[in-house]
């Protein structure tokens, strides 16, 4: 067999195979697990980011939904919402922070919303990053996006974001994002006092 010969069909094959494998690829992981499926233990969960993102019941994280409940879970990089009538749940994929000592876990609250908040960077932040703006007033610049609600953990957001290749990443500095469509439908649905654990 000529070298000619064996170089087309060698070239076939490898067409062939990488053909299989991006098509094996671009499956979307969506329809690949079941994003409806209840999971009662966040824990057992695979750590990807898309396997983890689904339903959860609210009774292993909170006591009650007295005041409405926001779970954020940091590994899966999801927020769940429960209203206090149990007749609302809403499930948002967020940015989460971007290094482990910029994460705080545990219980908190909603104790402030605002509509179109301003910014200003907190002094690490400015260490950090000294070529920041030390103020930006609400709009399509703002960091905070279109919505904020505030926690009782001082520099502790759950905002929006203009910036959209944010969400689903380990990329803020200690808040979590959403999509600023979310955090307005958010935004109305939670009252001050509403519970948030971040896991």
């Amino acid at each position: 067999m000529s070298n000619k010969v064996t170089n087309n069909m060698n070239r076939r094959l490898f067409l062939g195979s990488t053909a299989a494998a991006v098509g094996t690829l671009a499956t979307p992981a969506l329809a690949q697990s079941n994003s409806t499926e209840l999971e009662t233990d966040i824990t057992t969960t695979a750590h990807r980011n898309i396997s983890s993102f689904r339903s959860l019941d609210w009774r292993p994280y909170f006591s009650s939904l007295r005041g409405g409940a926001i779970l954020v879970d940091t590994t899966s990089r999801a927020l769940h919402y429960w209203s206090s009538d149990q007749s609302i749940y809403k499930l948002y994929p967020s940015s989460v922070p971007m290094t482990e000592d910029l994460t705080r876990l545990g219980r908190t609250s909603i104790i402030r919303k605002v509509d179109g908040p301003s910014w200003r960077p907190t002094a690490s932040m400015l260490k950090r990053n000294p070529e920041w703006p030390r103020y930006i007033a609400p709009g399509p610049d703002n960091p905070l996006g279109t919505h904020a609600l505030y926690l009782s953990w001082k520099y502790y957001r759950i905002h929006g974001t203009h910036d959209t290749r944010k969400i689903g990443r380990r990329s803020s500095n200690g808040c979590i994002g959403l999509y600023n469509v979310h955090i307005q439908e958010l935004f109305n649905l939670v009252k001050v006092g509403t519970q948030v654990l971040l896991i």
